[in-house]
């Protein structure tokens, strides 16, 4: 590990001396890739000199122990030793960490879709729920939400609803979220008050930038259509929905929002653009599991991830089986408490698999 973290350290001094060359100052693109790896190395090139600094304090603690010290220098010695050996311990682990492998999508934002799943109206009803949920917790971390496009079923619930979250490090959080969530209540519908099971589906999806999805013209189908749904005369007298399908994968984005036709078919290429990019990235991960034998991160989406329960006021995470009985709250967006827990899963994850390898 040490070795790699002098690696680290030398390729950092690297590149402040290179973010000083006139001649890559001049250069805007190598300028600004070389600023983008400083600023990644920043925090673990911190961490490791604090650490060479504590050990170096340990090494002169020792020395000065091994004198012959009056006793209440002796005892300030040993104090000042056990503290740095403290320190020293905190700062590998948080070594360790920072040299686990990264997901290079974690800093990025995310479009996600919500659908109700089983459960007809209830599970719609449900989905309705997620995206306050998720637009709560969204505005405790200071991000932006934009919804794109929506599918409503006319009672406050959704078929679907696709969003998007800007921010910082969004993906890293939100991952987690992909799979079927799982409700147990009593349905405002409910008149003998039964307990109903229904499901909704999150999609979390990375957003792709325009040059990393080389998409060709050709690849692609339009079609344009009358909306339908809320809007007024405005719905079957302007064709402002847009279709557009990706024929090499199938991938169909359909966007009726907004009244402008081209503003449909911005958010529409925009989704389009992302469902490849994760396609890509999802094909790319199952490789790596089935050679793995696990899966780290995302997970199966088809798989039931996390269970409400109204009657209990609880909320169940099945992967790390985390049972909180703090339904209203998490509901509220104050998913903090579940969200580290997976973050710290994800990483003991990553460092076991590490030391399987070695």
């Amino acid at each position: 590990m040490f070795d790699r973290l002098e690696q680290v350290d030398n390729r950092y001094d690297e590149l402040n001396e290179l973010l000083s060359d006139p001649a890559v100052i001049n250069d805007t693109d190598r300028f600004m890739k070389l600023s983008k790896e400083e600023g990644e190395l920043r925090e673990t090139v911190g961490i490791y000199r604090k650490y060479k600094e504590v050990n170096e304090g340990i090494k002169e603690t020792e020395e000065l122990l091994q004198e012959s010290l009056e006793a209440d220098m002796e005892e300030m010695a040993r104090e000042e030793r056990e503290e740095l050996l403290s320190e020293k311990t905190k700062l590998e682990e948080e070594l360790k960490i920072l040299l686990l492998p990264r997901d290079e999508n974690d800093k990025r934002n995310i479009i996600m879709e919500i659908r109700g799943a089983a459960g007809g109206d209830e599970a719609q009803l449900f989905a309705a729920d997620l995206l306050e949920m998720y637009q709560r917790y969204a505005d405790s971390q200071g991000w932006r939400t934009e919804i794109l496009d929506t599918n409503s079923n006319g009672l406050g619930g959704y078929k679907e609803v696709t969003l998007m979250i800007t921010g910082q490090n969004v993906y890293s959080k939100l991952k987690f979220e992909n799979g079927a969530h799982r409700v147990q209540r009593v349905p405002q519908t409910e008149s003998q008050g039964r307990i109903h099971t229904s499901t909704a589906t999150v999609v979390v999806m990375p957003e792709a930038e325009d040059v990393e999805i080389d998409i060709a013209e050709n690849d692609i189908r339009i079609d344009i259509y009358h909306a339908s749904g809320a809007g007024g005369q405005h719905v079957n007298k302007t064709a402002s929905a847009v279709r557009l399908t990706h024929e090499p994968t199938g991938i169909v984005v359909a966007m009726q929002d907004e009244r402008s036709q081209l503003k449909n078919r911005e958010k529409a290429m925009k989704v389009l653009r992302s469902r490849i990019y994760d396609k890509i990235t999802q094909e790319a991960q199952a490789e790596v599991d089935a050679e793995r034998k696990s899966a780290v991160g995302t997970g199966d989406r088809s798989e039931r991830i996390r269970t409400y329960n109204f009657p209990q006021s609880r909320v169940t995470d099945h992967r790390i089986n985390l049972t909180l009985q703090k339904l209203d709250q998490i509901l509220a967006g104050k998913m903090d408490e579940i969200i580290d827990a997976l973050v710290f899963w994800e990483q003991a994850q990553k460092m076991e698999q590490l030391q399987d390898e070695y």
